[in-house]
């Protein structure tokens, strides 16, 4: 946290034997942090149940997470297109 309407977003994951870290995102303008982790949350398991690897799911889950933080309301508004894009891109907004 930067201020409290900046904010950088990304996560980690250690599996037992390996650490994984998410793409980062940098100075997002943030909107509403309210259910930035219930979305990291849902991004994660999402990849998870699509049998992706921890990686890829971390990514989602970040990129959810960071999405939400960028839009107003508690609840994460993006499309599947949206977050898969935002995975790609080099910001979440």
């Amino acid at each position: 946290t930067r201020t409290a309407s900046r904010h950088d977003f990304g996560a980690v994951c250690f599996d037992g034997e390996k650490v994984y870290k998410s793409k980062f995102y940098k100075e997002l303008d943030v909107l509403d942090r309210v259910g930035s982790g219930d979305a990291f949350a849902s991004g994660f398991i999402y990849g998870l149940l699509e049998n992706k690897d921890l990686q890829w799911s971390l990514n989602c889950g970040a990129a959810c997470g960071a999405l939400t933080m960028t839009t107003v309301g508690d609840a994460s508004m993006s499309t599947l297109k949206e977050i898969l894009q935002t995975m790609e891109s080099v910001s979440a907004t």
